[in-house]
């Protein structure tokens, strides 16, 4: 049985250990018992993010006067996604993670007073939940590439296109959608909020993926969308860099649930390698399980080191994108390789659904892709470094 992600860490302060501990419980008695269910059903019930809002976890930055509790510490959002890793549900959780970690963001730094007062009490609560919609079918990591239009009609504009692999959009009431105003590759973007209901906004069927199963995740088409000029969400033209510097803490939510992740899937391991028994012996005494062990062991140590360290600084808001990069980067590729050295010691077993190990293994392939792949991670690092 895997525990939680270590709480002895110098980053967290015992406020943060008791926030964990309420989590933990949380999972134990409203995720866990239904997570199969939700995993057959590909979609998560509203209600989940309902009763995670009573208890505090969910939107947390919204501030009290819009009836949030007010907490702006990202540690207490690591908590969170730390604890849905370790405990093997982080796809079950995927909504709440984008309506908290993706899309609050975006909500805090550019809503106006009049957007703040129609929406935030209802983001709080869970009444509401959002969803971000960037990637399109012909258009990946490359966000001057995206062909969704908005056109200005009066008080109105008028959006057109579809979206696609869009987490949380069967779920999401308001969507955040990345739409061309202009033929600027990069000053032509601007950001609209499309609201369930809208005339002409359609969600697709359900994407039916290799692993994240919970996850409802859908294509989205918008045909000759009215949207007040009062939805749009920040400037004119302001779409593109939002949504790169809104990038960081996406990217590293997914830092440390692969981190957090690839330490439950070690952990499932050790026990397996001490209690299987080939040639007579524990197959975690013969020399090359000792050595795999001992390697991903130190990778982890090492990389702990390093996603602390950038959770800290985001923190303290000093977390840059090159970092954020690095950090997405390393451990999705670690998670993959780990998943993947810990089902070769599980043999037979490993390729079965009778382990963990191997929906960690489907569910980890992703982390390279999303948020921007782990191609262009590298594309961005190397930009900072003057190349």
């Amino acid at each position: 049985m895997a525990t939680a992600a270590p709480t002895a860490r110098t980053i967290f302060e015992p406020e943060h250990d008791d926030y964990r501990e309420s989590f933990r419980r949380f999972i134990e008695a409203e995720v866990t018992p239904y997570y199969e269910e939700w995993r057959e059903a590909h979609l998560v019930p509203r209600e989940l993010f309902a009763k995670a809002a009573e208890h505090g976890f969910l939107a947390m930055e919204i501030p009290e006067e819009y009836g949030g509790v007010g907490v702006d510490d990202w540690r207490f959002n690591a908590v969170l996604i730390e604890e849905t890793a370790v405990a093997g549900v982080g796809d079950a959780w995927a909504g709440a993670t984008i309506h908290t970690d993706v899309c609050m963001p975006y909500f805090a730094a550019s809503a106006t007073e009049e957007q703040k007062d129609r929406w935030f009490a209802k983001f709080a609560t869970g009444e509401l939940l959002t969803a971000i919609a960037m990637t399109e079918p012909g258009t990946g990591s490359d966000l001057a590439g995206i062909k969704t239009s908005a056109v200005r009609d009066g008080d109105d504009w008028i959006i057109n296109g579809s979206k696609t692999f869009i987490t949380s959009g069967q779920n999401a009431d308001l969507v955040i959608v990345a739409a061309r105003t202009s033929e600027d590759p990069h000053r032509g973007l601007t950001l609209f909020v499309v609201e369930d209901g809208m005339e002409g906004f359609e969600r697709g069927k359900s994407i039916h993926k290799v692993g994240q199963h919970a996850s409802d995740t859908l294509e989205l088409f918008f045909n000759d969308v009215r949207v007040p000029h009062s939805n749009m969400l920040g400037e004119e033209g302001s779409g593109f860099f939002q949504l790169v510097s809104r990038l960081v803490p996406e990217r590293l939510t997914l830092a440390v649930a692969a981190q957090a992740g690839s330490e439950r899937v070690l952990e499932e391991t050790l026990t397996y390698v001490k209690e299987r028994e080939a040639f007579g012996r524990p197959i975690g005494t013969f020399q090359n399980s000792r050595f795999k062990m001992a390697e991903m062991k130190t990778k982890l140590t090492v990389t702990r080191a390093f996603v602390d360290q950038c959770i800290k600084k985001y923190t303290e808001g000093t977390c840059g994108v090159d970092e954020a990069a690095m950090a997405k980067w390393w451990t999705t590729d670690m998670a993959c390789e780990i998943a993947d050295e810990c089902l070769q010691l599980h043999g037979g077993y490993g390729y079965t659904t009778e382990y963990g190990v191997s929906r960690a293994w489907t569910d980890a392939r992703i982390g390279r892709i999303f948020a921007g792949t782990n191609e262009i991670m590298k594309e961005l690092i190397g930009k900072t470094m003057g190349l």
